[in-house]
């Protein structure tokens, strides 16, 4: 038992669930309850062979990468100038800020982990990596946090040391939410998988119906006699062999000894082929969070234009995602940063600045709000004096000057209606 395990139960706050948390085997678990699929498969399979996927991820990505970063201090002052605003903008010799803030999305929206490691000279941190999730191992412990993580290429590895009672490492693990898996996150992908299968399969389907030029689908007769035992298993076996499975689509058939074919199935038209190619690839946007309209999927869309499909892909993927991504890096570098913390700005979102300039075009417009009122809605400070007064439209005077009673002098008093009718017929009262 290590001497840190028999400390005092006050010295350390730990959760009662660490020492019971699944551990599994020590090795990295990519795809629980989906057979033996791996980050690599996910990688392949769903990026690099999927134009839905790739066209996705990297639309998240891009989005993520061209948001403009800002550093607050313990205040929640902006500061122009900070070491950890540098860091953001250019983590490392051979990435830009953008470049790295792509690869921290593209593997995480991939296998549902990103790991980043940090560079410390002189008790701060110098420079960001962005390491790939397929080579990295965590070791774990019986507190719940990670003993250790280890990096492997080939027969070589590093090894990265982590505290087992805060979990602080010059590694961290952005991780999404798993419900199977105590240690790594869970890839998008893997509950678009079936539609990621589906639109492979029917692009592979289509192609070789293209180069075969032809779809067999029917049954096959025979003449006159029968066919013995020997014969209707060659035949059957060959049959599977050429003539099955999505790779042999439109494959023409060779008939001998009488048989003769009858087209008995639909065709690939007929089976709309093409609208479940459309279907999966829905299904693949939506596992992903982008909208169909924005990759150009024919089909119903939910949203009636360009224009709010963009700004929904923002406020329900690309910001939740970035601001997670701004936690989790506020978390790990802040306390060396002497509290200074990364923000995002979000009024230069091309997508967000529109919505909000009519939000502020209506601020503008209302008659029931102080001017503090409209400022805090556009995101500027209070007036120091004056600014909590409701101003009439008609003239712009303060509400209050405008509910007075107005006393006016004797001379400037207005006429009866006995006076008026008076004064028109040009009689005297008396």
């Amino acid at each position: 038992m290590l001497n840190w395990l028999k400390r005092k139960p006050e010295a350390v706050k730990e959760s009662r669930t660490g020492p019971v948390m699944f551990t599994g085997k020590n090795q990295a678990q990519w795809s629980m309850g989906s057979g033996n699929t791996s980050a690599k498969d996910y990688a392949q399979e769903g990026y690099q062979k999927n134009v839905v996927a790739f066209q996705a991820i990297n639309k998240t990505a891009d989005a993520v990468a061209a948001m403009d970063w800002i550093a607050k201090d313990a205040r929640g002052k902006e500061v122009e100038v900070s070491g950890l605003l540098d860091l953001i903008r250019q983590p490392n010799p051979l990435q830009s800020g953008p470049e790295f803030m792509r690869a921290v999305v593209g593997y995480f929206r991939i296998s549902g982990n990103s790991y980043l490691e940090r560079v410390v000279v002189g008790k701060q941190p110098r420079e960001l990596y962005a390491l790939r999730p397929d080579r990295m191992q965590i070791k774990p412990s019986a507190t719940g946090f990670p003993a250790g993580y280890k990096f492997s290429v080939g027969s070589s590895s590093v090894d990265f040391d982590a505290d087992p009672r805060t979990g602080q490492s010059d590694i961290r693990h952005i991780k999404s939410f798993n419900p199977l898996d105590d240690w790594y996150g869970m890839s998008p992908l893997m509950a678009g998988a079936y539609a990621v299968d589906q639109h492979n399969e029917s692009m592979q389907w289509m192609q070789s119906l293209l180069q075969n030029g032809a779809a067999p689908s029917g049954a096959m007769e025979l003449g006159e006699g029968s066919l013995t035992n020997d014969q209707f298993n060659r035949l059957k076996a060959e049959i599977d062999e050429k003539y099955t499975g999505s790779t042999n689509a439109g494959r023409p058939m060779l008939l001998e000894g009488g048989l003769k074919w009858t087209q008995m199935g639909l065709s690939p038209v007929d089976a709309a082929i093409i609208e479940t190619k459309y279907s999966a690839a829905r299904d693949v946007s939506l596992a992903l969070g982008v909208p169909p309209l924005l990759l150009n999927i024919p089909g119903d869309s939910t949203y009636s234009n360009y224009r709010e499909a963009r700004l929904a892909f923002y406020e329900e993927t690309v910001i939740p995602l970035a601001e997670y991504i701004r936690d989790e890096l506020n978390a790990w570098l802040s306390p060396l940063f002497s509290g200074v913390t990364l923000d995002i700005d979000l009024d230069k979102i091309p997508a967000i600045a529109e919505k909000r300039q009519e939000l502020w075009a209506m601020a503008d417009a209302s008659s029931d709000l102080t001017i503090n009122e409209r400022r805090m809605m556009k995101g500027y400070d209070k007036l120091p004096a004056g600014g909590d007064e409701i101003l009439v439209s008609s003239s712009m005077i303060p509400l209050s000057m405008a509910v007075e009673p107005i006393t006016l002098p004797p001379e400037e008093q207005p006429l009866s209606s006995d006076e008026a009718k008076a004064l028109a017929y040009g009689s005297k009262t008396t």
